[in-house]
């Protein structure tokens, strides 16, 4: 273990005992490469990974680095994520493992936050249950999902959330209507007031599950056609700007294909930056700081990165 101001490495040793009190000896990892965790197959090591099986012990976690003074992160898939090369100082509370729970109720879906956003629209069109038909191909869970209301191909979770059940600051849960989320564009009170999504119920339609099928099978093709799955990414490296498009701004820029290091704008959708083989969390940010500063050089428009950075 690294020290680190409050992460020393008496204090983070003990808390880690703490830690496999709370989830298992099994469940808690030191010096975790996060390039494990993350879809850029990018990052340093975390200090301590640990993973919760329930609700309870997500709580009792993280009240257990509130307590220890010592900084944590709540990770999903990992989908819109850049880690820094040197890692994570601190304690990644990883929920993608263990909270995988999913009910259905008549037309309601319940899933708890790690569950993926392909598992829970296959297991909707198997059911006939229409609503979840765009976040087919999204790659990334329920949790960071609602924490960002993501969304494609002209739908979001706004669309289609009932409710959401969080862990507040102060250590309370709450379920959370839709209406009273502050959903957005790419934003949500849950990322603003530093809540942690433990799950979220969709209201969602009765439809033929031949007709869910096809339209998943479309935007399927049509992602498949048009971004580069074939290499490790963030997905959309930027925020769309009112008004434009940032693929378009890119590639108008002269920036498809531009590359440092191990990191390059995507040739097959500018909008994306890609891992092409080695790349350095280094090489992302020089990327992007490139991009950015020549797309506003060129046309006044400062794009703003959709990736979340890390350590």
């Amino acid at each position: 273990m690294s020290e680190s101001g409050t992460t020393g490495d008496d204090h983070l040793q003990a808390l880690a005992q703490r830690l496999r009190s709370i989830v298992g000896e099994d469940n808690v990892l030191v010096d975790e490469p996060m390039s494990e965790h993350t879809s850029f197959r990018i990052g340093g090591p975390a200090d301590l990974f640990v993973i919760p099986d329930d609700f309870d012990e997500v709580r009792d976690a993280i009240d257990a680095c509130v307590q220890a003074g010592v900084p944590h992160f709540v990770l999903g898939r990992g989908s819109d994520l850049l880690v820094a090369d040197g890692g994570v100082r601190g304690v990644i509370v990883a929920v993608a493992d263990g909270l995988v729970g999913v009910s259905v109720n008549d037309d309601e879906m319940w899933c708890q936050a790690g569950v993926t956003l392909r598992e829970a629209s296959e297991m909707a069109c198997e059911l006939g249950l229409s609503g979840l038909e765009f976040a087919c191909g999204i790659p990334g869970s329920i949790g960071g999902a609602c924490f960002m209301n993501a969304g494609a191909y002209g739908g979001c979770m706004a669309d289609v959330l009932k409710s959401v059940r969080v862990l507040c600051q102060d250590g309370h849960e709450e379920t959370i209507p839709v209406d009273e989320l502050g959903l957005g564009y790419r934003r949500s009170r849950i990322a603003s007031e530093g809540m942690v999504v433990l799950s979220a119920t969709f209201d969602l339609e009765q439809a033929d599950p031949e007709k869910i099928r096809a339209t998943m099978d479309e935007l399927t093709r049509r992602r498949e056609e048009k971004q580069p799955l074939e290499l490790p990414s963030a997905g959309s490296t930027f925020k769309r700007p009112e008004g434009y498009f940032v693929g378009k701004l890119v590639t108008d820029a002269g920036l498809r294909g531009y590359q440092v290091g191990g990191a390059a704008v995507s040739r097959k959708h500018a909008g994306f930056v890609v891992n092409v083989g080695g790349a350095t969390a280094a090489d992302v940010h020089a990327v992007i700081s490139h991009v950015q500063d020549e797309v506003e050089r060129q046309f006044g428009v400062r794009l703003e990165p959709e990736v979340r950075f890390l350590g």
